[in-house]
């Protein structure tokens, strides 16, 4: 492999950090505000925006044409100080040989805070985020091929981590390796139960619950 693609939220860290949970509750108190319902429906909108546009944003976007900046500063004002150093990712990651990128439905300060409270930002080459992809979220074609573009990335000889299998039919479809992180092997994980779809689907190469031991385990293979 030369390239090394590795989603941000739920991927870097653990899902049981519960940091994606902050994000989750203050998109629908922007969704309550915005649109002056209470809360119960603002979540029913959020996760329909989610379900059918990719990210709750885009939905956002597109039906009421809503300032992306505003939105993305106000949903990742957040307390980062759950998220620990990581000191085995660290080390696995920056063992990897080739290029490494964040690729994120986030935007960069959030993935650049998260990295930095993680201990690896130094070991990526680049984030590529939601504004570097042109607001258009993951699991777009348009998305991965704007990504490719940009990096010089070469799928065939790439591989993507997730915890969304949605997101990982493209990169197979592509020509990446891919690999689904799932905390504790469990389906109690998922958000939602469509998110469950596909997580044993032949675009899933690898599922794992221990994102640094799979990435020791590839080393020890690369080694031998």
């Amino acid at each position: 492999m030369e390239a090394w693609v590795f989603d941000l939220d739920n991927t870097l860290y653990p899902a049981e950090i519960d940091l994606f949970s902050q994000i989750d509750v203050r998109i629908s108190d922007y969704i309550a505000k915005l649109l002056d319902i209470g809360r119960d429906a603002a979540r029913a909108k959020q996760k329909e925006f989610y379900r059918d546009y990719g990210t709750t944003l885009r939905g956002l976007m597109m039906e009421h044409r809503i300032d992306p900046d505003d939105f993305l500063a106000y949903v990742h004002d957040i307390d980062y100080s759950p998220v620990k150093p990581d000191p085995a990712l660290g080390t696995a990651i920056s063992r990897l040989p080739g290029r490494k990128f964040i690729f994120t439905n986030g935007d960069r300060p959030h993935a650049e805070r998260t990295a930095a409270a993680l201990g690896i930002s130094d070991h990526f080459e680049d984030i590529f985020d939601i504004v570097a992809a042109g607001l258009l979220p993951k699991p777009n074609l348009e998305t991965y091929q704007t990504f490719i573009a940009k990096t010089g990335v070469a799928p065939a000889r790439a591989a993507m981590f997730e915890d969304l299998p949605r997101n990982l039919v493209v990169p197979h479809k592509l020509g990446m390796r891919t690999a689904l992180i799932v905390p504790k092997e469990t389906r109690e994980v998922f958000r939602e139960e469509w998110e469950m779809e596909g997580h044993d689907a032949p675009h899933v190469d690898f599922v794992t619950g221990n994102l640094a031991g799979f990435l020791e385990g590839v080393l020890g293979a690369i080694d031998a």
